[in-house]
């Protein structure tokens, strides 16, 4: 059997989990499927799955092969697709990784587009706050927003965006406006949990006079991991919060939120298209990444609808 087949049989051990349901799926003996598994690991030198009478999981070392088995099957689609079909029409899967309000508002209307001019291939779009492992879980690409840690994934700058510190009109009617940063710790604030540089409710300025920095601790009266959660706090008159110009600039255009503290800097970022360190970069991955850098070639994004 090539490795290829074994590779072939070995990813659908691990989405069906389990041997019998897999022999069925691929049309052979329960037999030959064990036989392939076996024959993988003597191969590896390592387990690939632990087995008991009553349930199969994926080891640490079957987790990080499962994941190149994907990568590596899915290439070997894409470049039959291509060869059947000509390199104009490309196809293939996609998994993509994105933050949730980011997804909902700004990239499904650019997946939508992709897939109207490609439309052989196959867009998986996973919205989730969470930092995923893209090589573990088998993903393609993944939107990242702000810095970028140090790491062996590839990066590509798609775009760029402030950050707003605002209130609704109702909330500094009844409180006040802050003048510093340093007067944030008497009001109530809204903390987007996932934004941790310097720890959970830390806010740093840089700017004002003389370029002076500031980390405030705040009083954080609502602590989310969404920042939908959190611009709905705001126009509800709860408080102060900090989020990117893409997910306020709508709000604060139509009055529903007010900008403050515009003279202390706030630091932007990027928002990046994020690979798995492979040294091939599938054209279908190539083409939907080419195609965001177009879409926002400007490098800013125009600011989300509001409600």
């Amino acid at each position: 059997m090539d490795r290829l087949e074994t590779m072939r049989i070995f990813v659908t051990v691990v989405n069906r989990q389990g041997f019998a349901v897999a022999a069925r799926e691929l049309g052979v003996a329960v037999a030959t499927v064990s036989k392939a598994v076996a024959a993988l690991e003597a191969r590896l030198g390592v387990s690939l799955l632990n087995r008991t009478t009553r349930r199969l999981s994926v080891t640490g070392d079957g987790e990080r092969y499962f994941a190149w088995c994907v990568r590596i099957l899915a290439d070997c689609e894409e470049a039959d697709t291509t060869v059947r079909q000509g390199a104009s029409a490309p196809g293939g899967r996609i998994r993509v990784a994105a933050p949730v309000l980011f997804g909902q508002q700004h990239l499904i209307h650019q997946v939508c587009g992709f897939m109207g001019r490609h439309p052989g291939i196959v867009v998986e779009l996973d919205l989730n706050d969470r930092y995923v492992d893209m090589v573990a879980e088998g993903f393609d690409l993944a939107v990242r927003i702000g810095r970028l840690g140090d790491s062996s994934l590839r990066s590509r700058r798609l775009a760029s965006f402030a950050l707003r510190v605002c209130a609704s009109p109702d909330y500094l009617s009844r409180r006040g406006v802050p003048a510093t940063p340093e007067e944030l710790a008497n009001h109530d604030c809204l903390v987007y949990t996932l934004s941790s540089r310097d720890g959970v409710g830390v806010w740093r300025f840089e700017g004002g006079e003389a370029g002076t920095r500031h980390r405030v601790r705040v009083n954080g009266v609502l602590l989310a991991n969404n920042g939908e959660v959190l611009r709905q706090a705001a126009l509800a008159g709860l408080g102060i919060l900090i989020l990117p110009s893409f997910l306020v600039d709508g709000d604060l255009a139509s009055g529903r939120l007010r900008e403050i503290l515009g003279g202390h800097g706030l630091r932007g970022g990027g928002i990046h298209a994020v690979y798995p360190p492979s040294r091939h970069l599938p054209i279908r991955v190539r083409l939907f990444s080419d195609y965001l850098a177009e879409q926002w070639r400007n490098g800013v994004l125009l600011p989300g609808n509001a409600d």
